[in-house]
């Protein structure tokens, strides 16, 4: 994004209040956990941590790139095509103005969905961890298949190039 892009009124404001969102919707849940006397763990173990990574960085992913999930971002942005686009993944561009732009620039980012879908996982864990466990597990295990087959994939190209 070029700086001046940026620096549209609109879109800042949309920007600013989609981090006020995540921050409240955050704030809320801790202030949930409080008034219901539940708390908050102590800490989170790194087991649970990686499973988290592995499954935030995967849902992410599923829901700014997959096929399969592009009606669910059709109304926030254009379809562009599957070149250049990992297997099974599209390329999209944001469309419309403010808010609608800046959800579509969101929709679009795994990096920037990552947070979003980390705290929702987080939160999950915290209030409901049966469940939370075994969608991250299932998302974890997804993404380590992932990893396999594009690493089984160039390993393939590799023998086929000899």
């Amino acid at each position: 994004m070029v700086d001046s892009e940026f620096r549209i009124p609109g879109r800042q404001l949309a920007y600013a209040g989609l981090t006020a969102f995540h921050a409240a919707a955050l704030g809320g849940f801790i202030a949930w956990r409080k008034r219901n006397g539940k708390g908050l763990p102590e800490r989170i173990g790194l087991a649970d941590v990686a499973l988290l990574g592995l499954a935030t960085q995967r849902t992410s992913r599923a829901i700014a790139k997959d096929k399969v999930t592009a009606p669910l971002r059709a109304p926030l942005t254009d379809h562009e095509g599957e070149e250049g686009a990992a297997p099974g993944e599209v390329e999209e561009s944001p469309k419309g103005e403010g808010f609608q732009y800046a959800f579509g620039e969101l929709v679009l980012c795994p990096f920037c969905l990552a947070q979003w879908v980390g705290a929702g996982f987080v939160a999950g864990l915290v209030a409901i961890p049966r469940v939370t466990r075994l969608v991250v597990s299932l998302m974890a295990a997804v993404a380590i298949a992932d990893f396999l087959q594009v690493g089984y994939k160039a390993a393939e190209e590799r023998m086929q190039r000899r």
